[in-house]
C-alpha cells in the first residue's frame, strides 16, 4: 500500500532528508586518502544525534552501525571499518535519519584522489542516470518511466544495472511501497501521483550488472569486482512534479572549498543536455 504524504508531512521529511544531506556534506569536508570509515561513522553519529534526530541505519536489521560504507566493488551496505582509504578509490556514502517520526535516505559516491576516466565517468554517468528518472516523476507517468530512464543512459555507456537492489517509498518506515527499480518498461508499474515520496538510487556497476553477498551478510559486490557508484535522492510529488527533499549543495560546497571535483549537476542541467 502506497501511503501518501500531505503537505505537512513533505516538510518534516524535507527536514529529516536535510539532516542527512548536512551529514554527507560534513563527511565531504574530511573524506580522503588516509581517513577510515570508522571516523567518518562517529562524524556522522555525532550529528545526527545533535539534531535531536535518530540515525536511521542503526540497529536497523541488525545493522551496526549509522553509515553504511561501499568501497570500490561494494555496492551497497557496507559495514565500516578500519581500513584507511587509498587514493583512486571511491566510496558510496549511505545515510538514514529519523526526524518527527520520518525518514531521510540519502547518498553519495566520493572519488578518493586521483581516480581514472573510466571512474569518473562512472561517478558522472551514474549521477546524471538519477536525475533523468527523477525527471520522470511526474503525475501521468508511471513508475516503470523513471527506471527506463536510469537504465537506457546507463546501458548506452556501457554499464550493468543492479536488479536485486532497487529505490522504494519512504516515509515513516525506511522502505514502503512501491518499489523504485533502476530499469523498467516506459508506461508500467504503478502510476505517479501527487504525495508520493521515493527514494531514487540508481547502483550502477562498470561491469556486470551481477552482484553477491559478501560472508558478513550485509556488503553486496560486483561480481566481477568492478567499481560500482551509488547516488541517490528522497523526491515528493507536488503539484504534478518532482521536488526534491535532500540536496548534494552541502558536499559539492565542501568539495569546491577543498579544491576538488565536485561534479556539479542538477534536475535542470541535466535535463536540458539529455
Amino acid at each position: 500500500m502506497v501511503h501518501l504524504k500531505n503537505a505537512e508531512e513533505i516538510e518534516l521529511m524535507r527536514a529529516s532528508a536535510q539532516i542527512v544531506s548536512r551529514t554527507l556534506g560534513l563527511i565531504a569536508e574530511k573524506i580522503g586518502p588516509g581517513v577510515t570509515p570508522l571516523e567518518l561513522d562517529k562524524i556522522a553519529y555525532d550529528y545526527i544525534a545533535a539534531q535531536d534526530a535518530v540515525p536511521g541505519f542503526l540497529g536497523f536489521g541488525g545493522f551496526p552501525n549509522t553509515l553504511c560504507i561501499s568501497v570500490n566493488e561494494a555496492v551497497v551496505h557496507g559495514i565500516p571499518n578500519e581500513r584507511e582509504f587509498q587514493d583512486g578509490d571511491i566510496v558510496s556514502i549511505d545515510c538514514g535519519a529519523i526526524k518527527n517520526d520520518f525518514y531521510g535516505d540519502h547518498a553519495y559516491t566520493f572519488a578518493i584522489g586521483e581516480v581514472s576516466p573510466e571512474v569518473e565517468k562512472l561517478l558522472r554517468i551514474t549521477k546524471e542516470s538519477l536525475y533523468l528518472g527523477i525527471d520522470q516523476m511526474r503525475t501521468g507517468k508511471r513508475i516503470g518511466d523513471i527506471g527506463f530512464a536510469i537504465q537506457n543512459h546507463a546501458e548506452q555507456n556501457g554499464y550493468g544495472v543492479v536488479r536485486e537492489l532497487v529505490g522504494h517509498g519512504l516515509g515513516r518506515s525506511m522502505h514502503e511501497d512501491p518499489q523504485v527499480p533502476n530499469y523498467g518498461r516506459r508506461g508500467k508499474g504503478k502510476r505517479i501521483t501527487d504525495g508520493m515520496v521515493l527514494a531514487v538510487e540508481p547502483m550502477i556497476n562498470l561491469g556486470t550488472k551481477d552482484v553477491m553477498m559478501l560472508d558478513d551478510d550485509w556488503t553486496i559486490v560486483s561480481s566481477d569486482k568492478k567499481y560500482s557508484a551509488h547516488f541517490e535522492h528522497d523526491i515528493a510529488i507536488v503539484n504534478g512534479a518532482p521536488d526534491i527533499l535532500s540536496t548534494f549543495d552541502f558536499v559539492e560546497q565542501a568539495l569546491e572549498k577543498r579544491g576538488l571535483n565536485a561534479m556539479k549537476m542538477d534536475l535542470d542541467t541535466v535535463t536540458e543536455k539529455a
